[in-house]
């Protein structure tokens, strides 16, 4: 290990463990800086590993929700993941997260249906509409993912580089674009993922 990291990596390696359980005590190992806002709204399972510069928000609203994100066991997010919480948002076991990834399950807004604000109205002054966010386990999410308010992203799925994703992912899929859309899924009778 000396060999791989030297003397001044090891320390450094030691002095983010020991720091990142001072934040949460099943963390593998969280890099700084790391920024969060809301640590008794969050909770996260054995092995939690971030990259630098992540930032966790969470923003109670009027939910009864002891938890507002709740990350599983053996997640891992590289840098400048950015996760916000007004609601729900879970996270299962073993999640890849790459970096500049964000995450988050409310706007600032309402912007279809019956009562949709004006853009004459200040964005930070509209009222925030939250819906749940959940990703399964096993999933990847490719770097500069967006996932917006109300998704589900089924077991096994990976989005692809750049996307945005606006409605439910199924399992064992991936999703690719500005709005993710399926392009293929994994047949279990073959090992193959086949196009859709």
């Amino acid at each position: 290990m000396l060999e791989r990291y030297g003397i001044f990596g090891i320390i450094s390696l030691l002095y983010f463990k020991i720091r990142g359980m001072l934040i949460f005590k099943n963390a593998r190992l969280i890099r700084f800086p790391f920024r969060i806002r809301g640590r008794k709204f969050i909770k996260v399972g054995k092995g939690f590993t971030t990259g630098f510069n992540c930032r966790i928000d969470a923003f109670p609203s009027d939910s009864k929700e002891k938890y507002l994100i709740e990350i599983g066991e053996g997640v891992q997010m590289n840098d400048y993941v950015h996760i916000a919480a007004h609601r729900k948002i879970i996270i299962k076991d073993n999640v890849l997260i790459a970096s500049k990834v964000f995450i988050t399950d409310h706007n600032h807004g309402s912007y279809s249906g019956e009562d949709q604000d004006s853009p004459l109205s200040k964005p930070n002054e509209r009222k925030l509409q939250s819906a749940p966010v959940t990703i399964e386990e096993n999933v990847w999410l490719g770097e500069y993912v967006s996932i917006m308010p109300g998704v589900t992203i089924g077991k096994g799925s990976i989005i692809g580089t750049m996307s945005v994703v606006t409605k439910d992912i199924p399992d064992y899929t991936i999703a690719v674009g500005s709005p993710a859309k399926v392009i293929k899924k994994f047949n279990f009778s073959t090992n193959t993922w086949d196009k859709v």
